[in-house]
């Protein structure tokens, strides 16, 4: 049974600065622009709407105010979380358009809903030119939510965005691996403190795209799924040059095809976002077709005919090792009975693991301070930024059939929409320096 795609828009510039005084980011028009080029009639998928945004607007912003359009950001993430969740309560597989990056704010609130409602974690991989960890902790200002999406998402900066819903983080840092960062990125050493997993684009290149998908597998072994996103600056600006902030050395569009078949190749992906692309430097229409053409082919595995409807399974209920000690290399190298195969095959031979592993949900929370600051509570040292495969060859577990934890995630309507969500953090809002007038969401000199 195949599983059923659904096309959903979300039009957003407020996280990126104006590329002029006068103007304001183009990426809103990303969505129409690859509808015009026929994708969902060639992902075969349902048209789920749009969630529109309110007006880009930076009004009377300055530095030390914090995030800009930080309350229309909350109030477009609320939105956004309730239409995933509404897709995923279908059993379909959603396909959101961005937009800038700030779209993972409503795409992770609605993953951690979902983690609640079955009793595990959800992961991120995080598909990106561009660490986007930027945050009061080790920058002299926020302003462009863009440019801060992965330290918001895992619990970092102020809490009207960090702490939607008093849920804070989103994703922790464990749960988290990041591809597609150039390998000179300013806060990658950030990355490694935190324990975040990375692979800057030479490891990507060096290891090749499906076995990096493999990795990536591998990596989110203890989430009972995860979501993808993409911005398409991963891609080299030689071939893809429509966004905000080109950034040479990313990879090829056959590359960014192969990875996406290779990460949404289990039923344990549960989503997928595109965002940055930025129409008016794409007059022609040309890297738009480029992307719908990447697009469609990597998402072949959603659609084929023997696709496995996402299930969010169980695994043993042992606590796991922090991701980067010994222990977990060990168990992860020999843990068939961890994992869920999905199916066989995958992306040139490899075959596609699925995601089984559920630990304690409460365990090892991070807890944020005022100040964005992450105090770890975990057991262990941080695992290294960059990790080396296991293998060139990719092992192929046994499927073993689990009990789910809770219900699947077509389990039906309202299962990510809380009528009570948990009381809000009551931590506040972080200012930033005032000598620093810089929306854009990369970090400039």
């Amino acid at each position: 049974m195949m599983r059923r795609i659904a096309v959903l828009d979300a039009p957003t510039n407020l996280g990126l600065r104006p590329p002029t005084s006068t103007s304001v980011p183009g990426c809103a028009k990303a969505p129409g622009a690859l509808r015009d080029h026929d994708l969902l009639p060639r992902l075969r998928a349902r048209d789920a709407g749009c969630v529109t945004p309110p007006r880009y607007d930076p009004g009377d912003w300055r530095p030390g105010d914090g995030v800009c359009h930080a309350r229309e950001i909350a109030d477009y993430s609320l939105a956004l979380a309730e239409r995933i969740g509404s897709i995923i309560d279908r059993g379909e597989f959603p396909v959101v358009l961005g937009g800038d990056c700030s779209v993972l704010l409503g795409s992770a609130l609605a993953m951690h809903r979902l983690g609640e409602a079955v009793g595990g974690r959800i992961g991120l991989v995080f598909v990106d030119g561009h660490s986007d960890f930027r945050h009061p902790g080790n920058a002299s200002y926020v302003g462009a939510a863009a440019g801060e999406d992965l330290a918001l998402v895992t619990g970092r900066g102020q809490a009207d965005l960090a702490a939607l819903e008093g849920r804070r983080p989103y994703f922790r840092d464990i749960d988290v691996v990041v591809l597609g960062i150039r390998a000179q990125d300013e806060y990658r050493l950030d990355l490694q403190a935190a324990g975040i997993t990375t692979r800057p684009v030479p490891a990507l290149r060096a290891e090749g795209a499906a076995r990096t998908a493999q990795w990536a597998h591998e990596q989110l072994a203890d989430c009972a799924g995860y979501w993808v996103h993409i911005d398409v600056d991963v891609l080299d600006p030689a071939v893809m040059p429509a966004v905000d902030a080109p950034d040479p050395g990313g990879i090829a569009f056959a590359e960014l095809e192969i990875l996406l078949a290779g990460l949404v190749d289990t039923p344990h992906c549960l989503g997928v976002e595109l965002t940055v692309f930025d129409p008016d430097y794409d007059p022609d229409g040309s890297y738009a077709a480029e992307i719908v053409n990447t697009v469609v082919a990597g998402l072949a595995p959603v659609t084929a005919p023997e696709a496995v409807p996402p299930r969010l399974l169980s695994a043993r209920p042992t606590p796991a090792p922090r991701r980067g000690a010994p222990a977990d290399r060990a168990e992860r190298s020999a843990g068939v009975d961890r994992l869920d195969a999905g199916r066989s095959g995958g992306v040139n031979g490899l075959g596609a693991v699925g995601l089984a592993g559920v630990d304690s949900p409460g365990g090892g929370m991070a807890d944020v301070d005022r100040d964005g600051a992450v105090e770890a509570e975990q057991s262990g040292t941080p695992g290294p930024a960059y990790a080396e495969p296991s293998g060139a060859t990719a092992v192929i577990p046994v499927a073993v059939e689990r009990e789910p934890v809770g219900p699947p995630a077509s389990a039906g309507p309202g299962l990510l929409r809380r009528n009570s969500p948990p009381a809000q953090d009551s931590s506040g809002p972080n200012s930033a320096s005032e000598n620093d007038t810089d929306l854009h969401k990369a970090d400039t000199a």
